[in-house]
């Protein structure tokens, strides 16, 4: 009798036994299953704070399109399109001032990934594989404010001011074509402070030179001076990759110029350093003004 009350006991126990270990087992494989579940949580985590591959961007200092600002923050209207341009297609710029006159030999070498910073594709368009053109880079004329000069025609026989070995010096000595008249005299000065110091002494009567670095005099002159409504050279501006490589990578970039050309992004963003939308933004991918 005792016999039997200890197997039934012994056998109780047994059954015990085995529920609690089926119980630890499932209780371990559910550890383990959330374990996996919340690693696979943290990971993806992870990867979506590092999902954006870098991309190394070549830039001059060129205001207003790629500057530091006080803070010595990268800033500009390149800086602004190119950011929302790469983190759209998934990447992070990585803004990196290089020398201009090094920049074919840093985008051969890999030290950057492409050139973007009013880089115009005129006479250049075999030399890359290009993105663009998305906006274009004027070449004006300033005068002062009461100069009875209002057209090209009229800088005939008058004294214009140039920066030394620009583009503006080549039109005005003819050396590219140009609907700009015989003047008496080209003066070509080594700064562009010297040109306006020219102008604002009554040196000569017009300077000449880009649309950004003239707008930014016309700013400062507080209404003494202006532009004519003429521009006598207009370039293309693009995005410049190693010629043979990114053609995947060019083609959205161009699809989403287009998108924000359209819906008024880009215009936004050159009207706010002081461009004129109107004049300097390519509509609709198209370079028919």
């Amino acid at each position: 009798m005792h016999f039997e009350k200890r197997t039934a006991r012994n056998q109780k126990y047994r059954k015990f036994l085995h529920s609690r270990q089926q119980n630890l087992m499932l209780l371990g494989v559910f550890v383990f299953v959330i374990s996996i579940v919340c690693g696979c949580s943290n990971q993806k985590e992870q990867e979506s704070d590092g999902s954006l591959q870098k991309i190394t961007v070549g830039i001059d200092k060129f205001e207003p399109y790629s500057y530091l600002d006080m803070d010595g923050n990268y800033t500009g209207v390149d800086i602004e399109i190119a950011s929302k341009v790469f983190h759209e297609l998934g990447y992070e710029p990585d803004f990196k001032f290089i020398t201009w006159s090094e920049k074919h030999t840093c985008l051969a070498d890999g030290t950057i990934d492409c050139i973007w910073s009013c880089y115009s594709m005129n006479d250049r368009e075999n030399d890359y594989q290009w993105a663009g053109p998305y906006l274009y880079s004027r070449q004006v004329i300033a005068v002062a404010s009461d100069s009875d000069i209002q057209t090209f025609d009229d800088l005939l026989g008058k004294n214009v001011g140039v920066q030394d070995t620009t583009r503006a010096a080549e039109l005005f000595f003819h050396t590219i074509d140009s609907a700009l008249p015989e003047v008496k005299q080209v003066n070509c000065f080594a700064t562009t402070e010297d040109m306006f110091a020219a102008l604002r002494k009554g040196y000569v009567d017009a300077i000449a030179g880009h649309e950004a670095l003239l707008n930014e005099f016309i700013i400062n002159g507080k209404g003494k001076y202006r532009l004519l409504d003429e521009s006598p050279y207009i370039s293309k501006i693009g995005i410049a990759f190693q010629k043979g490589t990114h053609e995947e990578l060019t083609q959205k970039i161009n699809g989403l110029i287009k998108e924000m050309s359209e819906d008024g992004t880009i215009g936004s963003i050159a009207e706010k350093y002081g461009l004129d939308a109107e004049k300097v933004v390519i509509r609709g991918g198209s370079d028919e003004k």
